[in-house]
């Protein structure tokens, strides 16, 4: 009798639609457009490109453009076509896509010392991370052009996500830090730093105005500024610290006596809480529809959290 002959089982597996090969460097993002047969990717090799489906089947840039860094993130805003590219000598590069995705026309270049960038397309807000600690709140939607500065981490941040239904802004960082900041809140610009070669509350000279020394016979005196005000101040009349969080300080910092005795315990309120993840996070991704939060780390541990008790 003839062994019976068994059909192999089908096999499931994905199926690869396109190759896009061109980049010298490590390609550090790309995004599909939205309602486009396109890609728009940024490399080491400080290109931006957008691909496009030629009538062929392949895709080719229509857009090849140089940076004058290695591009190491970028957020796009289908809606107004707005791109925005972090490079690695701490500017942002701002770009408006025509419609037909073949040419981009420069904007903005900020200062930010990049690692993420997040946008919030309600507000027009766009916030980056930066390896000095901070993450900024570029004002970009026509106002003043302001930019919020936000200290929680101590660490450089690696990851952002926003939370538009609840304006919150969620960072993480090489710490294992995760902030979630209330951004419904009305915040304020941190002052310049003021220059003066003296104390700008008691007028002693500071160390390298020897002229000033010399006439009143005292030791120069180290600067300082205050984070509240920015005036250039010494130890002795900046001797208090103190959170400021509308200014985004959540932690700590010198301010001068008058301005740590205007302070009222509201303007302390922290806008932010602070959470362990017990591992330094490179990547993190938000679902608004369940609240759920993704994590990836340098110990290649994945870790998904319920942040709805925080975010809402």
């Amino acid at each position: 009798m003839a062994a019976e002959i068994q059909p192999k089982p089908l096999t499931r597996k994905p199926i690869l639609l396109q190759r896009m090969e061109g980049s010298q460097e490590v390609v550090n993002m790309a995004v599909i457009v939205p309602k486009e047969e396109g890609v728009i990717s940024v490399s080491e090799d400080r290109t931006v490109r957008v691909w496009l489906k030629r009538d062929s089947g392949q895709y080719w840039p229509s857009i090849y453009h140089a940076m004058p860094s290695p591009c190491s993130c970028m957020s796009f805003n289908p809606e107004t076509r707005r791109l925005s590219i972090g490079l690695d000598n701490g500017t942002i590069s701002e770009f408006i896509l025509s419609e037909d995705y073949n040419k981009m026309t420069s904007v903005k270049n900020y200062q930010g010392g990049v690692t993420a960038l997040c946008w919030d397309p309600v507000q027009r807000v766009l916030f980056s991370g930066s390896s000095d600690h901070s993450v900024i709140m570029w004002d970009i939607g026509g106002r003043k052009g302001t930019a919020i500065e936000l200290q929680g981490h101590n660490d450089k941040v690696q990851a952002l996500s926003y939370a538009q239904h609840t304006r919150q802004l969620i960072s993480c960082g090489g710490d294992g830090g995760i902030v979630v900041w209330n951004m419904d809140v009305e915040r304020q610009e941190t002052p310049e730093w003021l220059d003066s070669d003296s104390c700008q509350k008691c007028d002693q000279p500071f160390f390298w105005n020897f002229k000033q020394m010399w006439d009143s016979k005292k030791i120069g005196l180290r600067q300082h500024h205050c984070r509240k005000c920015g005036k250039a101040v010494c130890g002795k009349c900046s001797s208090k610290r103190s959170s400021i969080p509308l200014m985004g300080f959540e932690f700590e910092v010198r301010v001068c006596d008058s301005c740590h005795e205007a302070i009222t315990d509201e303007e302390r309120a922290p806008t932010a809480t602070f959470h362990d993840s017990k591992h330094n996070i490179v990547h993190v991704h938000f679902d608004a529809t369940r609240g759920w939060l993704l994590t990836s780390g340098t110990d290649k541990v994945i870790k998904l959290w319920d942040m709805t008790p925080v975010v809402s």
